[in-house]
């Protein structure tokens, strides 16, 4: 039997995770939520299930429902996307590749009893980068309802995001990352992973809080999401990490400013430059990337 990368939230910190995260593909991380925040994220999400369609594609799953824009409609998520091991795990092993990341996606994934076993697969399809390669997205996965074997835990290969492409798991590669609510698992896009089945009478809920490159476009538009009368009720570290802010050098300018500058009271309008910070950070520490074309690998879309 597999023994999982596991830590407890009070008592490591994004460094150590993100190390794990280097060795294994993924790190679950327990007590990331107290309970406090638990019932209030609760509160806030099975509301709204009852209005929502289940997936209308095998990979989406046809007895799993789905929402986005979770900084709107369960505000608790707002404090866990900042949580210090989340971020700190992202500081390990995304800034290597930029001088800033930013949010991704928002989502939630609750799974119906007998939602049949998801796909395994790489969250590799929005960026044409073949495995292995630099880390272009930071996943976590949030435990809203205890992650067992039997309800859907997400199942993992761990060491994964070291092979070749075209390298498929065997099923005693495949893990299911079992662990209490209030907990998140942590992992690198090109983890092979997905959804298990839930053969229990009770449904299994998870949120995702999913990190990208600066320099990438957002799965989710996060300015249409969160437009600036929206963005300006969140706290200034998240409007930044929404993408309220330069993603690189000069990239993301509102007419050559800063675009934080848009939830800022009006003032003198600073000169057309970029951030200092920023680009020393872009010289010193980022990894430059030489890009060669190749062939895409098979499978790489879901195709249901």
């Amino acid at each position: 039997m597999v023994e999982l990368a596991r830590f407890d939230a009070r008592s490591t910190d994004g460094e150590e995770v993100g190390r794990a995260i280097d060795e294994h593909g993924y790190a679950i991380v327990e007590n990331m939520i107290d309970g406090g925040d638990l019932c209030c994220l609760r509160a806030e999400l099975e509301p709204q299930f009852a209005a929502q369609k289940a997936g209308e594609t095998t990979f989406l799953g046809a007895r799993t429902k789905r929402f986005n824009n979770l900084f709107m409609r369960a505000p608790t998520t707002r404090k866990m996307v900042l949580h210090p091991v989340l971020t700190g795990a992202a500081d390990h092993i995304l800034l290597p590749w930029c001088a800033r990341y930013h949010v991704t996606y928002t989502g939630t994934m609750h799974l119906l009893p007998g939602e049949t076993a998801q796909a395994l697969h790489r969250d590799a399809f929005f960026y044409p980068f073949r495995n292995p390669g630099p880390v272009t997205q930071q996943g976590s996965l949030w435990a809203v309802t205890d992650f067992t074997a039997g309800n859907g835990a997400t199942r993992i290969v761990p060491g994964s995001h070291l092979w070749e492409e075209e390298r498929q798991p065997t099923a005693n590669e495949i893990v299911a990352a079992e662990m209490p609510a209030g907990s998140a698992i942590i992992y690198g896009h090109n983890i092979i992973h997905g959804a298990g089945a839930n053969t229990t009478d009770q449904p299994r809920t998870a949120v995702a809080l999913n990190f990208s490159l600066g320099w990438l476009r957002q799965q989710e538009n996060q300015f249409l999401t969160l437009p600036v009368e929206k963005a300006s009720e969140l706290p200034e570290a998240l409007q930044r990490l929404i993408g309220y802010d330069f993603g690189a050098p000069f990239m993301g300018a509102v007419n050559g400013q800063n675009p934080h500058v848009l939830l800022e009271e009006p003032g003198d309008e600073p000169g057309y430059r970029s951030d200092p910070a920023l680009e020393k950070a872009y010289r010193e520490r980022v990894h430059w990337l030489k890009v060669e074309a190749v062939p895409p690998p098979p499978g790489v879309l879901p195709t249901d």
